[in-house]
């Protein structure tokens, strides 16, 4: 379910590997050991024998507490601050569907999840947190038996994390980049298993900044597996190794792109090949628009549109610097995609049309053509580096943003660590406050009952 739609992501989506999940095979074992001592207490009838320092004052009689069934609440919340975009809650509560329960003798599961009381939010829910553990905003809470679900915890916090994480930093980026389209880069930096939920949680994230700031952007995603979960589809246009294929030829490349794509696949070159952006770009541009008023002269619009010129992409690496750029004695300042060199691109871009020796009537057409081709940037953007480009105007069109939106670091204050805690446990038929110190049961108006 997300904040957007108010459905559960069915449990089939996930692909869960249930049988290895109800073994603990993704638990850490500590998990494992607890659920098999609580199992054997339970069939030994054991009944607490110790001390309670926090219900020994209720005067209760807690030699009639089952230990091996004792049931408790548990609450997951994040650690993140000031803030994270809650993702993976869908994805936790098909866990503890499908893998709540125990083993018998005989080594058959019997699925209890029916006797839990579940509460989650929604996907897409904020959670806010200040740095008190005795103050957070639970996003899931379960009560029941615990040996039945303790071995839950290790996966659904770490589903928990990594969506919101992702989910987290894609929002701040939105905002970095000022309401600019974000493509979803990162696929080539993690596991290909993992995709599927990473695409969805940057969906979720540009649909809550949609909402938050009254935009209307699209997801762009690369590869179909980011698009599983919610229906969409990966895009892309050419890569470095295809202008390789055609021997270092950028311009043979988008000349065969364009002629044997399909027009709805936007026609975006890369211009950095020979860490020339300015001069690949105007060739780039002049042999697309040449085709396109032949085409247009021919009467042939359909084809034309084929030449038509989306955008370019400087993806220039952070250790060399554009030909095209003087040095400033800063390397910093010098190499990869920085102002400089976007501001001299769409400079050079803008104008170009005037080099090309048109006719009077084709003057006004050129002009526009050239205008709207866009700059897309790739390669190192980060949130800051973004926030630098639109505090001095840069003209970029569309940000490109790879292994940023997998950021796990306490210097850039990414770290969305999740954890759960009991913080009560049903004694005697009454549920009372029991958590370790520093914890405490918390509320979160966002919680809706789990059916």
């Amino acid at each position: 379910m997300s904040v957007f739609d108010s459905k559960r992501l069915p449990t089939s989506i996930f692909k869960l590997d249930v049988e290895r999940m109800r073994a603990g095979w993704y638990s850490d074992k500590y998990f494992y050991n607890i659920v098999a001592l609580l199992a054997d207490l339970a069939r030994a009838g054991y009944h607490f024998g110790g001390t309670s320092r926090d219900l020994a004052p209720l005067g209760l009689d807690l030699s009639q507490v089952e230990v091996g069934n004792i049931e408790v609440e548990m609450q997951w919340f994040t650690r993140r601050k000031p803030m994270s975009i809650v993702v993976g809650v869908d994805k936790a509560i098909a866990m503890l569907r499908e893998c709540t329960g125990y083993f018998d003798e005989g080594g058959r599961f019997h699925n209890t999840f029916e006797q839990l009381e579940v509460q989650a939010v929604q996907d897409g829910t904020v959670a806010r947190y200040d740095g008190d553990p005795r103050q957070v905003e639970p996003v899931l809470k379960v009560r029941g038996r615990y040996r039945d679900f303790a071995l839950l915890e290790t996966p659904t916090l770490g589903t928990l994390t990594r969506g919101s994480r992702i989910a987290t930093n894609v929002y701040n980026v939105l905002v970095a980049a000022r309401g600019k389209p974000v493509l979803f880069f990162p696929a080539r930096f993690d596991a290909h298993e993992v995709q599927a939920a990473d695409g969805y949680a940057y969906q979720i994230a540009v649909q809550l900044f949609n909402r938050t700031y009254a935009h209307t952007l699209d997801s762009f995603i690369s590869t179909d597996a980011q698009g599983d979960w919610w229906g969409g589809y990966g895009g892309g246009t050419v890569a470095h190794a295809a202008i390789a294929s055609f021997l270092g030829d950028t311009v043979e490349t988008m000349l065969a792109f364009s002629e044997y794509c399909q027009v709805g696949i936007p026609r975006i070159a890369l211009v950095d090949f020979y860490n020339d952006c300015v001069g690949t770009t105007l060739e780039v541009m002049r042999a697309l628009f040449v085709r396109f008023r032949e085409l247009t002269d021919a009467n042939t619009p359909d084809e034309a549109e084929k030449y038509r010129l989306y955008g370019v992409r400087p993806d220039t690496s952070g250790s060399v610097r554009d030909v095209s750029l003087e040095p400033l004695g800063d390397p910093k300042l010098d190499n990869g995609v920085n102002p400089r060199l976007v501001f001299k691109m769409r400079q050079a871009m803008d104008r170009a049309w005037q080099d090309w020796g048109l006719p009077l009537e084709w003057h006004q057409r050129a002009r526009e053509w050239c205008q709207a081709v866009k700059i897309v940037v790739s390669g190192g953007f980060t949130p800051k580096k973004i926030d630098l480009f639109e505090q001095i105007g840069t003209p970029v069109d569309i940000y490109a943003v790879g292994s940023a939106l997998f950021s796990n670091s306490d210097e850039a204050g990414t770290v969305n660590d999740y954890t759960a805690d009991i913080v009560r446990v049903k004694v005697l038929g009454e549920w009372r406050d029991l958590a370790k110190i520093g914890r405490r049961a918390c509320d979160n108006p966002a919680l809706e009952p789990v059916k």
